[in-house]
């Protein structure tokens, strides 16, 4: 086994940032997506706001990403946490201003060099040094200072970075069998109740067929002790995940509050989006809606909630306010077929068990994510050796 060393970043990595685009010149379809600072995230990168470069890029030949390079967000409330590795399916890309791309030389394995950057120390690194008030930022300068400790000969940095991304592939494939699962889902239902609807099938309101529960408005239900706490549930955890920041609240709150793997939530306020929750136990906050029912399965008020989820976001816009939402009268407006029961019990027969694969995998994704994450310190610390 090597010896172990501390080295900052920038003496093992080459580190750049992107090109200044005009913002003006960006398209919304083409071949070549820009990586802009939103869309780097915690772990991933996001395409909710896709821009395209559709000009020549001539003299642009250095900003073009390849696989395993890895992007950091250089400015946003979540600086050090928004860091993503780019993964070849995803490609081409072209990298813009503020988002740093680190690239390790020859003599380390970038993969190793990644689960640094994806280590809460880098997270806790930028917290510490970050500039700015308002607009949390870091420089290309202090990217590179941050430390690593790893061992000098490459071939032992590299079995490391093999048994972390080896949890990480069957992660990422997991989570490409649920999109997968829910495009077939989405799929099925247009055909049965868009393309071939009945009319002899019922007409009713969204919301006579689920009971949509608000939140709580958590900070008035603070934590008594470390044992009887979870995590609260907000809009931009649904998004991207339960994170090291969240807000804590009491368990000693009603059942029903308490959001499980597998739990409907739609989020009827600011980015509004309906998902079937895929994290650990945690609270259901305001602003958002905990979706059940006592009368219909859960892939039929799960999918007809998703198939009016434009119309809500195109009604929220429309409303009069800073954030905009949607009202208890809009899930009275949006209509709802309803076949009979003996072919609501057969299409369940086709769709139900891809809703549980999907939440089956999911609970698979959070055991892997959090062996994942205790193993992640330990072997990049060196406390765990690997065989070479």
């Amino acid at each position: 086994m090597s010896e172990w060393y501390k080295y900052k970043l920038g003496q093992v990595a080459d580190i750049s940032t992107g090109f200044a685009f005009n913002g003006d010149e960006y398209e919304f379809n083409g071949e070549l997506r820009v990586v802009r600072g939103e869309n780097v995230t915690v772990g991933n990168l996001r395409w909710d706001s896709e821009k395209y470069w559709n000009k020549s890029t001539n003299g642009l030949e250095q900003y073009f990403l390849i696989e395993n390079d890895i992007v950091i967000g250089m400015d946003g409330s979540k600086v050090g946490q928004n860091r993503a590795k780019i993964k070849k399916q995803e490609l081409p890309f072209i990298l813009a201003q503020r988002v740093a791309r680190v690239r390790a030389k020859g003599d380390f394995d970038q993969k190793f060099l990644w689960y640094h950057i994806f280590s809460y120390n880098f997270k806790d690194y930028v917290e510490a040094i970050h500039t700015g008030t308002s607009i949390p930022h870091i420089s290309q300068k202090q990217i590179a200072d941050f430390e690593i400790f790893a061992p000098s000969q490459k071939i032992e940095q590299t079995c490391i970075a093999s048994i972390l991304s080896s949890l990480d592939d069957k992660i990422d494939l997991l989570h490409r069998q649920n999109a997968t699962l829910e495009k077939m889902a989405e799929t099925l239902f247009r055909q049965w109740f868009v393309e071939e609807a009945k009319e002899e099938w019922v007409n009713k309101p969204l919301s006579s067929i689920a009971n949509f529960l608000n939140g709580l408005a958590c900070q008035k239900f603070p934590p008594k002790n470390d044992l009887e706490k979870l995590p609260v549930l907000k809009i931009k955890e649904l998004s991207s995940g339960i994170s090291e920041n969240y807000d804590w609240a009491t368990t000693d709150v009603k059942p029903e509050y308490i959001v499980k793997n597998g739990d409907v939530i739609f989020a009827w306020s600011a980015s509004l989006m309906v998902k079937i929750w895929d994290g650990q136990d945690c609270i259901l906050n305001q602003h958002l809606f905990k979706v059940t029912s006592n009368d219909y399965p859960k892939w039929f008020y799960y999918l007809w909630c998703k198939h009016h989820l434009g119309e809500f976001i195109n009604k929220a816009a429309s409303h009069a306010t800073t954030m905009g939402h949607i009202k208890r009268g809009d899930l009275d407006e949006a209509s709802v077929l309803v076949p009979s029961e003996a072919e609501l019990k057969e299409m369940t027969l086709t769709l139900q068990p891809i809703l549980d694969k999907l939440i089956s995998n999911n609970n698979q994704i959070c055991t892997l994510e959090a062996l994942r994450d205790t193993l992640l310190p330990k072997l990049m610390g060196g406390e765990v050796r690997v065989e070479m």
